[in-house]
């Protein structure tokens, strides 16, 4: 039985060689997002994880202990380590999406802390896009809330396959077994419903850090890991498609100098597939075929490349490819649409989405125009049924559209190839980004 060399390097290897280059390899990094309810604790709790791995500054944290002083707290408040903005301290809410950086010794971590309110559900959806893992809080005093229901939903319309579920503030209900487990039925029963296959729970104090870093002595019943050693050990290296060739075109290279060297590249970021040098390309749309001569990185040639890898491909054939061609396995091409169906989250507070309006899309590196031809239905995100009776979708709202695009795009489905299978529309007039989409559906002719 064969093995495919990147795999076992997603797998097994934190830091391997290809070539003659070390790379670091996509399992070191996971990306994971907070969602849940207003006051759940989400910035606390990822507060109490820079805190406690000791990946925060001293002057950050003397200007946070300053803060919490000046405020009136008795205590340093840790959710002001990702609660910058001024109008997010004055509200004690969670506005827009900050993203923190920290390392262990077995791990990189990018976190989007998200916010809570249902006002700013866009902010929840572009925070969790990129997520490997969702950590969806819950308040102990509280349960589940509706608010919890919608970010479970949306984190796996999302595609998430790995859900955290952190039940926060249980030293408010004195570290209760009961509690906890009640919370843990009502929560596995609906996650049942929407089909989350790996959902984990954990019981916390983020103000205090009971399981977030370091094991609590409150709960002796809990046996389960710590949430941060629950991340720095899930395993998300098979969620990635290493099938699906697809390399969206973001740049020629054509070195302008004196060299006599004869040097074309096509620089871009993997989105799905392991490439290496010999193997056959298709080129979208154009429909010729060649074979990779060769793989640039900055550091010099590697002798394979999968994703997210930013890389420069060089072919051994001389081909008309430009900004937003892409390149697949003759035998396993993406569907070239123009008539999409997709589920759309509008994000435009001005105007709502309804039906003959035009757009701008931007699908990978690739711009066209739209026009909305039907808005099938909206989705209730907190009973989890359908309006079909819906003319128009406004501001937070989900709903399945279908669209015709102006030229064909190169497309997957979304839970197959999160970069192929979604795009965002662009308001031309005021150029701001009004929705984003995700290729659920895909039509049977075109």
């Amino acid at each position: 039985m064969t093995t495919n060399t990147a795999q076992v390097a997603l797998d097994e290897a934190p830091l391997t060689t290809t070539g003659s280059i070390p790379i670091v390899r996509p399992v070191d990094l996971l990306r994971f997002a907070t969602a849940g309810s207003v006051d759940d604790g989400k910035s606390t709790l990822i507060g109490r994880l820079l805190y406690d791995s000791k990946s925060i500054f001293a002057d950050q944290l003397e200007s946070v202990e300053q803060t919490s002083k000046d405020r009136g707290d008795d205590y340093t408040d840790l959710s002001l380590l990702t609660d910058g903005l001024r109008a997010e301290r004055e509200a004690g809410i969670t506005i827009d999406v900050a993203y923190r950086y920290f390392a262990t010794p077995r791990r990189k971590f990018i976190i989007a802390d998200t916010p809570g309110h249902i006002q700013y559900t866009r902010n929840m959806v572009t925070g969790a896009s990129t997520a490997d893992v969702a950590l969806i809080l819950v308040d102990a005093r509280k349960g589940v809330l509706e608010q919890s229901r919608r970010h479970a939903f949306l984190t796996t319309l999302l595609g998430v396959r790995h859900i955290v579920v952190c039940v926060n503030k249980m030293d408010l209900v004195g570290y209760s077994e009961d509690v906890f487990n009640a919370i843990h039925d009502e929560f596995t029963e609906f996650a049942t419903r929407l089909g989350i296959q790996d959902f984990t729970f954990i019981p916390v104090s983020a103000k205090l850090g009971d399981n977030v870093v370091k094991r609590s002595e409150n709960m002796p019943w809990y046996d389960g890991p710590t949430l941060l050693s629950h991340l720095e050990r899930l395993h998300v290296a098979s969620d990635r498609n290493l099938v699906d060739v697809r390399f969206p075109v973001q740049y020629v290279i054509r070195p302008q100098s004196n060299d006599t060297t004869d040097y074309r590249g096509y620089a871009g970021t993997i989105a799905s597939g392991v490439m290496k040098p010999g193997d056959p390309v298709l080129v979208l749309p154009s429909g010729l075929e060649s074979t990779i001569a060769a793989i640039d990185t900055p550091d010099g040639p590697v002798d394979e490349a999968f994703p997210p890898m930013s890389v420069t491909i060089r072919l051994n054939d001389e081909l008309d490819i430009s900004r937003g061609d892409m390149l697949s396995r003759p035998t396993n091409a993406p569907d070239a649409l123009q008539n999409i169906d997709a589920l759309i989250c509008w994000m435009d507070e001005s105007a709502p989405m309804k039906v003959g309006k035009k757009y701008a899309i931007k699908h990978t590196t690739k711009w066209a125009r739209c026009v909305i031809k039907d808005i099938q239905y909206r989705i209730d995100v907190n009973t989890l049924h359908s309006d079909d009776s819906v003319k128009e979708l406004k501001l937070n709202e989900i709903g399945r559209v279908q669209f015709r695009v102006t030229q064909p795009l190169f497309v997957d489905n979304y839970h197959r190839n999160r970069t192929t299978g979604s795009f965002i529309l662009v308001d031309e007039a005021t150029n701001k980004t009004v929705a984003a989409g995700m290729i659920n559906q895909l039509p049977q002719s075109n």
